[in-house]
């Protein structure tokens, strides 16, 4: 690999002079910039910028380096880090992802993120949840994105579930439903305990009978996909014997919303005319896949990641959890 010194000898410069020409070339003449500029692309010369760290230089882009605990694995959350991607490179930043798959044996790769030196860190996950941090990022100047932490009062941005449920839910009491079937994720999840917290107030508020309202969580079980899918079928056989006991189906997530759609229309029931069904998510490209359009409730990944990402590069003081909103998406399925 080329060095700033093969580069300063093929232009017979100084290195002085090369360091100006990366960093400041606004101090060269056009045609001393010329000649560092043809010997470095004539190397293939690259800036080593954690190098620069190490020694205190602080030229150049600033960097974030991302921990992303199963984040890249749903199209949906790949929306986080392409927002934090964008928003650095908006301001001149760098960043850089260090991918975890497992958050009880990640000393290697926070050793390896750390070893760059990053001005900020953002730690990302898949799945609202609560994450205990390791000791050695607890001092650095680190932002959480889509999770929480009780190891010690930090910046946290997630998404207001709590209020986009509600929200939802008075849409669906405005339109006059009156016997919900309510099918939350799993009573383990911060997600699927704040969701089943906003039905049941909204009901309430709306002077409504909780009695009214069936309720079922379905097991944590963040890998078993087949699972899922038969739980929620079971769920919906024990409650379409003979005809649905239920005008309205609240769904934990849009892929429940989709084992929904295919269950009700195998029964011939019309949606929303027989049922109508309500989703949460906004699964990226899922959405266009039923018909009728389903309405659902959108999780902000993209305005967490943005969000996160300013609140390193602008220096923002506070350290709380900060609640991003999550809109009501109106369709047709309600």
């Amino acid at each position: 690999m080329a060095s700033l010194k093969d580069v300063a000898k093929l232009a017979s410069v100084s290195l002085m002079t090369v360091s100006r020409a990366i960093n400041d070339p606004s101090k060269l003449n056009k045609e001393t910039y010329n000649r560092v500029k043809q010997a470095i692309d004539q190397l293939n010369y690259v800036p080593d910028l954690s190098a620069r760290k190490i020694r205190g230089d602080n030229s150049g882009p600033r960097a974030i380096g991302v921990l992303a605990l199963e984040t890249a694995m749903t199209p949906f959350s790949v929306e986080l880090l392409q927002a934090i991607e964008k928003t650095a490179q908006q301001y001149g930043w760098n960043t850089f992802i260090v991918n975890l798959f497992d958050d009880k044996h990640a000393d290697h790769a926070i050793n390896t993120l750390l070893s760059y030196r990053p001005d900020g860190i953002i730690y990302t996950t898949m799945g609202l949840r609560k994450v205990d941090l390791p000791k050695k990022l607890l001092k650095k100047n680190i932002v959480l994105a889509n999770c929480i932490s009780n190891s010690e009062k930090l910046p946290c941005y997630i998404p207001n579930d709590y209020l986009g449920q509600y929200q939802a839910m008075q849409q669906v009491i405005r339109k006059g439903y009156k016997k919900p079937l309510c099918i939350y994720l799993s009573d383990k999840t911060l997600a699927g305990n704040t969701r089943r917290k906003a039905v049941e107030q909204a009901w309430q508020d709306a002077g409504k009978d909780i009695k009214d309202l069936t309720s079922y969580h379905i097991s944590h079980l963040p890998s078993n996909i087949k699972q899922e899918y038969m739980m929620t079928v079971d769920i919906l056989k024990q409650h379409c014997n003979k005809k649905p006991d239920f005008d309205v189906l609240i769904c934990g997530n849009d892929r429940i919303a989709f084992v929904a759609y295919q269950f009700l229309l195998s029964k011939g029931l019309k949606i929303p005319n027989d049922i109508a069904v309500l989703g949460y998510d906004n699964m990226v490209g899922t959405g266009e896949l039923f018909y009728p359009p389903l309405t659902t409730v959108q999780l902000p990944h993209y305005e967490i990641g943005k969000q996160a990402a300013l609140h390193i590069i602008t220096n923002q003081p506070q350290k709380e959890i900060v609640h991003v909103a999550s809109p009501y998406l109106e369709r047709e399925s309600l």
